[in-house]
């Protein structure tokens, strides 16, 4: 066992500058790309959502979602199932767990 602890003290430095080597240009790109595509809506942006909305239970009422292409489909198929997932991290991070709620 004391083998192995100094094996790994011997190690360690070098792994975690090769883990921040690895990652510091690829959480460049995450930020870069976060900054863009996690914020909010502005205000001028809200009348066109809705508009988008109304459509949408326009085509459930309707019924001209059958009209849309496989494509079309598929895609706001991740979007509704994105939304769905950041409705549970959403809960997740609410509960501050990810099995059950304590009661």
């Amino acid at each position: 066992m004391a083998k192995f602890v100094r094996n790994f003290a011997e190690k360690a430095p070098g792994l975690v500058s090769a883990a921040v080597t690895y990652s510091k240009p690829r959480l460049a790109t995450f930020w870069q790309y976060a900054k863009v595509e996690l914020v909010p809506p502005t205000p001028a942006e809200l009348p066109a959502a809705i508009q988008s909305a109304k459509k949408i239970i326009q085509s459930a009422k309707t019924g001209s979602f059958k009209h849309l292409t496989v494509k079309e489909a598929v895609l706001n198929g991740l979007v509704a199932t994105e939304v769905w997932m950041w409705f549970y991290v959403g809960e997740i991070i609410g509960k501050r767990g990810i099995v059950g709620y304590d009661v």
